[in-house]
């Protein structure tokens, strides 16, 4: 199921910075003076995966001086840390008394969660600075578990491109907010960014633009004249996979199928319905040569899926779905053959048999289909899970249909819009407009929904499309603090959100922002 039942803190104070709110949060009376020679304990030092987690969490306070965190204190130490296996999956449970902090965890997952919570607790300033040598917490008990188990960000690395250090940055700033699902869309007409070994020219040819267009491009293509491009390594995904898996994220690869696929001919013109030549598309939009369904273009997708899938152990690959236009489809002899000896009446029903016949392979291969809301069109698989993008309409009906929904509608959470209406003052975007507290009062359950479909919504995520980002600080700038936003979303109790409350209290993540050199939108007040 992908809510979580949670009770709400209901007295949950305003003067704690934590983000997002937990579902619980009783302060007491007192504090607890926590300076740099406090010690550790952990509880079950053998486990090579909580000693991982903690490490994680302590470097910076290690390297800052601000805390020493020697694990060698025993039960005296100021800080015990334990998995116990109690309560749902990812929840802890954080007490501070004046004697010391207990951090008791259901998972792995929780370990790290309730790390990040205690960190909020410490000055913002702790990770950086050798100056803060000791500092009181308050006395409180939390406790804490998501509301729900798909709490996801993306990030377009085709339209431009991003070095595996910044992805590794990115995911950083997805953990600290208990996002657990980064989806990585590695493949566009733009840009194809993930080697693969059978097929060379994918990276060779496809991975390169010969220029990018400027501006909207409402009138004629003015380019910049720079050949761009680049792609990840298998080596490289391999060490952030595992980078993001330390700190409890999974990744969700896309690999854009039938449309969105102007690269990839641009390397295998012979996987379209024309002839070609085709190039590396230098603008942005829709364009209408896609994927010709041959029985050769299954084969080489699912030999392409078969090197993803071998990289990427989480349980999802996204395979797109999405503005595929349909007119090289009807113009082709093969396709109105198929779709005589199919039995189809339209071609829509050719993508619904395109991604259908994708799926069973990834079934085959132990993993699920996920997909924007467009594979409902022509007959949705039968197993996949359905992104609804272009509105809550095809999360609604995929979720009556008995399917798991991710909510993700551009409406609240598409974070490439202009955060400000005053767009003059802002960075080049794509347009539109999404402010701070428009993403903070999404709701991702429809209510028309019966409690039974409420279910199949497992949670929400916020896209970072990267047309008019050319750089880290500009992604930075657009996703903060929205992200933070999302965050409360998709993991506190409904009835615990606040705008007002919440400007309150990420004045210390800006702050925490600003002592890590991380950019960010200062948020109108």
């Amino acid at each position: 199921m992908g809510i979580v039942a949670s009770l709400c803190g209901c007295d949950i104070p305003e003067d704690h910075s934590i983000v997002p709110i937990p579902r619980s949060v009783i302060v007491g009376s007192g504090s607890l003076d926590l300076n740099s020679s406090a010690g550790v304990h952990l509880i079950d030092p053998s486990d090579p995966r909580i000693q991982e987690i903690f490490d994680i969490w302590a470097a910076p306070y290690r390297e800052s001086g601000a805390l020493a965190l020697s694990e060698s204190g025993g039960n005296d130490s100021a800080i015990k840390v334990d998995i116990d296996g109690q309560g749902a999956a990812e929840s802890y449970r954080l007490s501070v008394t004046t004697e010391g902090i207990t951090l008791n965890a259901a998972d792995y997952a929780g370990l790290f969660y309730g790390l990040q919570t205690l960190s909020q607790l410490m000055p913002p300033d702790a990770v950086t600075s050798s100056d803060v040598s000791s500092f009181e917490l308050p006395v409180l008990e939390i406790d804490d578990a998501p509301r729900f188990t798909y709490r996801g960000v993306h990030l377009d690395v085709a339209r431009h491109f991003f070095p595996p250090e910044f992805i590794k940055h990115y995911i950083d700033l997805l953990a600290m907010y208990k996002i657990n699902r980064f989806h990585w869309h590695l493949t566009e007409d733009q840009g194809w960014r993930i080697e693969i070994d059978q097929y060379p020219k994918l990276t060779e040819v496809a991975a390169f633009r010969e220029q990018t267009q400027m501006g909207h491009g409402l009138d004629e293509f003015q380019g910049d004249g720079v050949r761009y491009g680049g792609f990840y390594t298998k080596d490289e995904i391999r060490e952030i996979v595992a980078y993001a898996q330390a700190r409890s994220v999974m990744i969700i690869p896309e690999i854009e199928m039938p449309g969105h696929a102007t690269a990839a001919l641009a390397a295998y013109p012979e996987l379209a319905c024309t002839e070609g030549p085709f190039e590396v598309a230098m603008t942005w939009g829709i364009f209408e040569d896609i994927y010709c369904p041959y029985e050769s273009t299954f084969e080489f997708l699912e030999n392409v899926l078969l090197e993803v899938i071998d990289l990427f152990p989480g349980d999802y690959i996204h395979i797109g779905g999405d503005e595929a236009p349909k007119a090289r489809w009807e113009e082709s002899e093969y396709v109105q053959d198929l779709m005589v000896r199919e039995g189809f009446n339209d071609v829509e029903q050719v993508q619904g048999y395109f991604i259908r016949r994708i799926e069973q392979f990834l079934n085959e291969h132990g993993k699920r289909l996920i997909g924007w809301d467009e594979i409902i069109e022509g007959g949705l698989p039968p197993n996949a899970t359905v992104m609804s993008w272009r509105g809550t309409i095809g999360g609604i009906e995929a979720s009556r249909r008995g399917h798991d929904v991710v909510m993700t509608p551009y409406s609240h959470l598409y974070l490439d819009y202009y955060q400000s209406a005053d767009q003059e003052n802002e960075p080049f975007a794509i347009g539109g407009f999404l402010p701070l507290d428009t993403v903070y009062s999404y709701e991702p359950v429809p209510s028309q929904l019966r409690e039974r479909d409420k279910t199949r919504i497992i949670g929400a995520q916020a896209n970072v499309w990267t047309e008019y980002m050319k750089t880290g600080e500009h992604v930075e700038y657009m996703l903060l603090p929205r992200m933070l936003a999302l965050a409360e979303v998709v993991w506190s109790p409904a009835e615990a959100k606040n705008f007002t409350n919440f400007l309150k209290r990420i004045e210390w993540h800006l702050d925490r922002f600003d002592a890590l050199g991380v950019n960010y939108r200062e948020p109108d007040q």
